[in-house]
């Protein structure tokens, strides 16, 4: 049984506002990035523009080609939360119809996705990453499909637990008795009731996956040029970290702000949501989360 009040009343906890405005200012300036910086941002200035610091005409002065570092901020944040947001949504996807089948399936079904999910998860997730993502040349989709198929087992032994909670109850019991299929039961009665374990589960994740893309960009695996990433420009500031030190400072404040306003957002939404996390019993959904 979940918290009454619905999704309002989840994001009325403080934790959870404060997550909230951190996250959505990212994501505004993703949306307001073309109005914000019109132009290109990877168009290259001239021998007086480059690495000049913080000023009127460069908020955020310029690297060492002559480039604004706001502009590339701002459409840095586009590509940055779209890795995040999509390979969450990859991620997520793939462990929940993982763990519904788990949980409703026959035993023999459910021992060996389980088996297959602990053969994952004995792979560190980030050896795993770095060998796919180096075995071709680096693109969104790449890294988009690499970092969503490697963090859906937490997920999938979350929404396994749960639906094998929600299988002995009363109205499963009749919905089966009334002849629906399995998978009628999984869409109609089971995943309503998992929802909101699987958006606090996405939630938690947003930022580890921003984390993860802004590694792989800061060793050159990332999304290619001319995109731009926040992982890149902290590499690309990295020789400049005594002249140009507003090139690492700013990527990385940005960086650091949206991971904190998303785990801040799915702390507080599983705290308003699930009642034994405020009780001590949210242990597993933290270790799943933190693991995935």
């Amino acid at each position: 049984m979940r918290r009454s009040g619905g999704w309002p009343a989840a994001l009325r906890g403080g934790s959870a506002r404060a997550g909230l405005a951190l996250a959505a200012l990212p994501l505004l300036a993703a949306v307001l990035a073309p109005l914000l910086a019109p132009g290109d941002p990877a168009a290259l200035g001239g021998p007086a523009e480059r690495l000049q610091p913080p000023s009127w005409s460069h908020p955020l002065g310029t690297d060492p080609l002559g480039r604004d570092a706001l502009a590339r901020l701002l459409h840095g944040a586009r590509v940055s939360l779209l890795v995040g947001l999509v390979g969450v949504a990859v991620a997520v996807g793939c462990g929940t119809l993982v763990g519904l089948v788990a949980g409703l399936a026959p035993a023999a079904v459910d021992r060996a996705l389980m088996a297959l999910t602990d053969v994952a998860l004995a792979f560190p997730r980030i050896f795993l990453i770095l060998l796919l993502v180096s075995l071709t040349a680096p693109s969104l989709l790449l890294v988009v499909t690499v970092l969503g198929l490697t963090g859906w087992m937490g997920v999938a032994r979350l929404v396994r637990a749960e639906a094998l909670s929600l299988r002995e109850r009363d109205f499963v019991a009749a919905a089966r008795g009334l002849g629906l299929t399995g998978a009628q039961v999984a869409w109609r009665h089971v995943l309503p009731n998992v929802l909101p374990t699987i958006i606090v589960a996405a939630a938690l994740r947003v930022g580890g996956t921003i984390l993860l893309e802004s590694f792989l960009g800061f060793l050159g695996l990332g999304v290619p040029e001319p995109a731009v990433s926040w992982g890149a420009m902290i590499e690309q500031g990295r020789a400049h970290l005594l002249d140009g030190w507003w090139l690492t400072a700013f990527p990385g404040l940005a960086i650091t702000a949206t991971v904190v306003g998303w785990n801040l957002l799915g702390d507080g939404l599983r705290e308003a949501l699930d009642p034994r996390a405020a009780t001590g019993g949210g242990e597993l959904e933290r270790a799943e989360s933190a693991r995935g």
